[in-house]
């Protein structure tokens, strides 16, 4: 018998509605993981679930396994004229304008029922009954959701935050109402005192109204707060969303016509105007500009693009009018890759996160027999019934599983929102807890350190000749018909250091094979050859300085004199230098290793300072190097770029892609650099260091605060009133220290020789 096929799993976001605290995380994923082969990972943060599952289990069914655990859910819903992400601040905008609705109403009732409690010279005559008269629609209407909640956990056999709240409320205010109707406290010139710490009877029951208000006014108050704390840690994700254009002007035929940009075609030509977004990834066929890439890969400085450049979508065109050929669209768009990259690593969880959510799966439970025993502790002591309701009321109301909940989401949102707009991007929790971790890190080379493509790295003229300017005129000019990669960076450099003026044309020109290219320009014989014996005493002091650096020295004669020697190379990046220097001081080990030669190798390491070298490996031999460095026990980061880096990046514990480099290099990492700055990495460690210092501190809060006042609550030395606002403080305490990521700064850059 044929063993059957293993089926393929897929990927199924689900918008889960009614998550309140840990605990319906916690619920949620179970219920889910009981289908055969699903797993699944839910964020309370964003109210999404990630579900990966058999595709013969249908979207539908996932649904309805979670509507079966008391929640609701629904698939995020495809959109062609309006983003996903619009809708969904839609949505958000509503149900914040009901919860604002419902809160300012209930502090209207609310206060003045604290006000009278709290101060005993305001009690008139009668003042419990207006008390109650107000109390009742806060405990009704008020405190609703939370009610409705807890019926729909009590249905399916859960209790989460909502169940704790609703009994407080429902247990203070039946509490009151007995005590107003029966216990003598309704007579018309009764006081009560307001203590903190509940007070021993006076022979007439008090009334807790001021609990029956409190708690609702307290948690919708700080879940309003926590609602809009927890958008501002999504603002780089929707600041992404804004990025994407929604129309765009193509050109076809001699005409310009607006599509919207779902109906962009790869190899369409669009029009950029000044002050517009470029649509989507292309390149440049006609018109230069500056571009704005701030906003895409966190760099500062405006771009100059002409005919051929390649443009990013998102980018703003900061000058003249462009015409672009899109080379991705949709989701293969880079800007649609960095919001599906930043969109992954929120719904992921750090190990820390999985453990507290698992303590939150069994802690209302445990809550709720904490206030059964308190409850009947206190009335087995002889105490009075009231002083008994009193500690298991505060038991409950005073416990927070939503901080346990809240730790480690907010944290991640909030930093990956700022990695992004930075410029680092990261696939997860996993990758930043990587990232904390790292002594090692090997550098490629090509791509990584340097520029990755020839370029001139310096100039030396003959003294009393035509001059630095005019010889590298008269050599750009001639080398404007090479194809050779050593003549075009001439060229490129020549129209770069005079972007004013015209090249001259060039005649008679002709290759020689092996030694360079000659031609006549303005009437003058120019040939661009290698050097010979003969050299002036500058140029001959030049040459071992560009041979010892591994670059291509080329000389340039004008009539038949030697006038400059022009040194070709792959340059050193400026921020190879920083980086380096501040990986050292973050405690990092560098190491070098790439497929060129041991003379240019070494030349790069010696210019940044980096003492292993490993040359001419090729990507087994740099896998091989990363498993070496592990089994000296290191924590291993790759950084590359290239097909070559891919496998290298994969066996690493850490892999990190430059932006600038291939896909399978980018499909191999955990971190991507979009701006192809190595000098970002230092800012991605750093980062990540923060960002999980954040986490275990809003763990630490959230354990902590439970485990000192739930016994205290327990004991009796907390009033209801003040555990509720305790209880909704510590969310937003939890929820506000994950907000200090969004303004979190990279360190500025050092010079090499401080």
């Amino acid at each position: 018998m044929s063993a059957e096929p293993v089926a393929a799993l897929v990927t199924t976001d689900l918008a889960v509605g009614g998550m309140t605290c840990a605990a319906c995380v916690n619920r949620v994923e179970k219920k889910l993981a009981k289908l055969d082969g699903v797993t699944a990972t839910v964020n309370l943060a964003t109210g999404r679930a990630r579900v990966s599952h058999p595709s013969q289990i249908s979207p539908e069914e996932l649904v309805a396994t979670v509507e079966k655990a008391g929640y609701t859910a629904a698939l995020p819903e495809p959109s062609k004229k309006k983003q996903p992400e619009d809708a969904d601040g839609e949505a958000e905008s509503d149900d914040a304008r009901q919860e604002r609705d419902r809160l300012l109403l209930t502090a209207l009732l609310a206060v003045p029922v604290l006000v009278l409690s709290m101060v005993p010279a305001l009690q008139f005559r009668n003042w419990q009954w207006l008390c109650f008269v107000l109390t009742a629609p806060v405990a009704v209407w008020g405190s609703w959701p939370f009610h409705v909640r807890a019926m729909r956990g009590l249905r399916h056999s859960t209790a989460t935050m909502d169940t704790l709240v609703s009994l407080g409320v429902v247990a203070s205010f039946a509490w009151s109402t007995y005590a107003l109707f029966l216990g003598g406290a309704g007579d018309p010139g009764m006081t009560m005192p307001f203590t903190l710490v509940p007070s021993a009877p006076d022979g007439v029951a008090h009334i807790y109204l001021e609990a029956a208000v409190g708690v609702p006014l307290f948690v919708l108050t700080g879940r309003f707060l926590e609602a809009r704390a927890r958008r501002g840690t999504g603002a780089a994700l929707r600041s992404l969303a804004e990025l994407a254009a929604k129309e765009v002007s193509v050109r076809e035929g001699g005409t310009e016509r607006l599509i919207p940009i779902e109906e962009l075609r790869a190899g369409q030509v669009f029009l950029v105007r000044p002050g517009e977004r470029v649509a989507t990834d292309g390149a440049v066929v006609e018109g230069s500009s500056a571009v704005d890439l701030s906003l895409v890969t966190g760099e500062s400085e405006p771009v100059e693009v002409g005919p051929g450049s390649a443009v990013v979508g998102g980018a703003v065109n900061a000058g003249g009018l462009l015409l672009v050929r899109a080379m991705a669209v949709g989701a293969d768009a880079q800007l649609a890759r960095i919001t599906r990259l930043v969109t992954d690593a929120q719904a992921g969880k750090a190990r820390a996160q999985r453990l507290a959510d698992s303590v939150a799966g069994v802690f209302v439970p445990v809550v709720l027999a904490l206030a059964v025993t308190a409850l009947g502790f206190w009335l087995g002591a002889g105490a009075d019934p009231q002083a008994a309701i009193t500690a298991c009321v505060a038991v409950l109301v005073v416990a927070c599983p939503c901080a346990l909940g809240l730790a480690t989401p907010t944290a991640l949102m909030a930093a990956t929102g700022r990695g992004a707009q930075l410029g680092v991007l990261v696939t997860g929790p996993q990758a930043l807890e990587g990232l904390q971790h790292i002594d090692a890190v090997v550098l490629d080379k090509t791509g990584t350190l340097t520029s990755g493509h020839m370029s001139v790295a310096r100039v030396t003229a003959v003294p009393d000749g035509l001059g630095r300017e005019e010889v590298l005129r008269l050599a750009g000019a001639v080398e404007q018909g090479s194809e050779h990669p050593l003549g075009r960076a001439i060229s490129a450099y020549a129209r770069r250091e005079s972007p004013e003026e015209r090249l001259p044309d060039v005649s008679g020109f002709s290759a020689l094979p092996g030694l360079g290219v000659r031609g006549r320009v303005e009437g003058r014989l120019i040939e661009v050859l290698a050097p010979d014996e003969e050299l002036p005493a500058a140029l001959a002091d030049a040459l071992p300085v560009a041979e010892a650096a591994a670059r291509t020295p080329v000389l340039v004669r004008v009539d038949g004199t030697a006038e400059a020697l022009i040194e070709i190379g792959d340059v050193v990046r400026p921020g190879s230098y920083r980086a380096v220097e501040r990986l050292r001081r973050l405690g990092v080990r560098p190491v070098l290793a790439t497929g060129d030669r041991e003379a240019p190798a070494r030349a790069v390491a010696d210019a940044l300072g980096i003492d292993e070298v490993h040359a001419r490996r090729t990507p087994e031999d740099k896998a091989d190097l990363v498993l070496d460095l592990q089994e000296q026990g290191y924590r291993v980061a790759v950084v590359g770029d290239g097909v070559n880096d891919a496998a290298a990046l994969a066996s690493a514990d850490l892999g990190i892609a430059m932006g600038t480099g291939t896909d399978v290099a980018i499909g191999a990492a955990d971190v991507t650099l979009v701006r192809g700055d190595i000098e970002s990495l230092a800012d991605a460690i750093r980062l990540a260091r923060r960002t999980l210092g954040t986490i275990r501190a809003n763990l630490v809060w959230a354990f902590g605060y439970n485990a000192v006042t739930v016994p205290l609550a327990m004991v009796g030395l907390l009033n209801p009133m003040v555990a509720a606002a305790a209880m909704s403080a510590s969310s937003v305490l939890v929820v506000a220290n994950s907000l200090r990521l969004r303004a979190w700064q990279p360190s500025p850059a050092r010079s090499r020789t401080r």
